[in-house]
């Protein structure tokens, strides 16, 4: 059975599905969040002020960076958590099936695609400080810092995780058995992924642009995913970027604000570098993962018709 056919596993009911769905939004955008809703809250002197703290995604309520970045991080920590229980005790699969087509976790593949991109990250970092370094500040200080990165070793992967499960693993196995095709549920969930990042503070700053960057991610993940059978490599793609981008670098209009090495203080605008990975830099990981896994028969795989098993 291939990756999508694995929610054949499973119960799949419209209403199983709705339930999942519910669930797991009460989790994470109602359970999760309440911890930092209540940290505000103590910090807010009104109500019009915690308002104001909120259309600003709290990041200028004044919280210690490393409690805001926890706090943001521990919503994500409770999706997972309830997604989990929504396809064991709701879809009633494991969370094997969730994740990859194979008998079990393959993390190699996972810290391949982890390493890989984590020292191309890194590279890349340096060379534009190395291109622009009067466009960055050295900010080490090492109590905040060794604090941040156990948290982002510790808990951005579950952020990472919980959204490439949602995304490449839940929704695009449930719309591919409903459409009964590859290519609908990867242009779907790489565009909602893309639009959900949109409330994110850099495209506030940059512009609508800079989406190309976000689906183009999105897309991305989903090819890597389809063409593997399986999350393991996006899961570890997507983690080493989130938490190189915690440590690494940080401005005072990202997503991530944080006690990192250097401070960018250049100018909002929307580069080449912007770019770069969607145009470049993703096609050179494909065609390196091609080589490493053997993935053939690519049209198949990404736009091919999705048929019930006969024995699940």
């Amino acid at each position: 059975m291939n990756f999508i056919q694995q929610a054949y596993k499973g119960k799949n009911e419209w209403y199983h599905w709705l339930f999942a769905t519910l669930l797991v939004f009460f989790g994470w955008q109602i359970l999760g969040v309440l911890p930092l809703i209540m940290a505000v809250a103590i910090k807010s002197k009104s109500a019009s002020e915690f308002t104001a703290f909120a259309q600003e995604n709290f990041m200028t309520a004044g919280l210690d960076k490393n409690l805001l970045l926890f706090l943001m991080l521990f919503m994500f920590f409770i999706g997972f958590i309830f997604l989990g229980i929504a396809i064991k005790y709701i879809h009633n699969r494991s969370i094997t099936s969730l994740i990859t087509s194979r008998d079990k976790i393959d993390w190699k593949r996972f810290f391949y695609g982890f390493f890989v991109w984590g020292i191309l990250a890194v590279v890349m970092t340096y060379i534009s400080i190395l291109l622009a370094p009067e466009n960055f500040t050295w900010n080490f200080n090492a109590v905040p810092f060794f604090i941040l990165v156990a948290i982002s070793v510790v808990f951005i992967p579950f952020q990472t995780s919980f959204e490439e499960l949602l995304f490449r693993g839940y929704f695009m196995q449930g719309i591919g058995i409903l459409v009964k095709n590859r290519w609908v549920p990867l242009l779907v969930t790489s565009l909602v992924f893309g639009i959900l990042h949109g409330t994110n503070p850099e495209v506030a700053k940059l512009g609508q642009s800079i989406m190309i960057f976000y689906i183009g991610t999105g897309l991305f993940f989903g090819i890597v995913t389809l063409m593997d059978e399986g999350t393991e490599i996006a899961l570890g793609l997507h983690a080493i970027n989130n938490i190189t981008a915690a440590f690494f670098v940080t401005t005072d209009w990202t997503v991530f604000q944080t006690d990192a090495l250097y401070i960018d203080t250049s100018e909002p605008s929307v580069t080449w570098e912007m770019f770069l990975p969607v145009f470049i830099l993703y096609p050179l990981m494909l065609f390196l993962f091609s080589k490493k896994y053997g993935w053939t028969n690519w049209k198949e795989k990404l736009t091919g018709n999705i048929i019930k098993p006969s024995k699940v």
